[in-house]
């Protein structure tokens, strides 16, 4: 039952930070080029593939999910500052954060078990 929870977890999680290159290549948003943006979302849209791989074999892939994890509270924690300091960009930025921190514990809750012949 939790590894098909992670599954479902990977699953929509992979697909959340794959559409991330959508904004940024698809005009829906419009990011501006001349920021970090662009770099940032095909970031993101590249480990949202590789969380998709790691649906598969969730085991062969705990070092992905576990840095997807721990990047999310460091993206949120990093946001959620600014945000503060920010007004204008304070509910954007507070509620991307919450968003980010409910996605780094799921996957940290749901993380697979190190298994002794695994490396991570």
């Amino acid at each position: 039952m939790r590894e098909r929870l992670l599954k479902i977890v990977l699953v929509l999680v992979g697909l959340f930070f794959a559409a991330a290159v959508i904004p940024t290549y698809g005009g829906i948003r419009g990011a501006d080029p001349n920021t970090g943006d662009t770099m940032q979302m095909a970031i993101y849209a590249t480990l949202g593939v590789f969380l998709l791989l790691a649906v598969r074999k969730p085991a062969a892939y705990r070092s992905v999910i576990a840095f997807a994890a721990w990047s999310s509270f460091a993206h949120a924690i990093t946001m959620g500052s600014l945000g503060l300091e920010m007004p204008a960009l304070r509910a954007g930025f507070i509620g991307a954060s919450i968003v980010l921190l409910v996605i780094g514990a799921a996957l940290l809750a749901l993380l697979p078990k190190r298994t002794p012949d695994a490396a991570s």
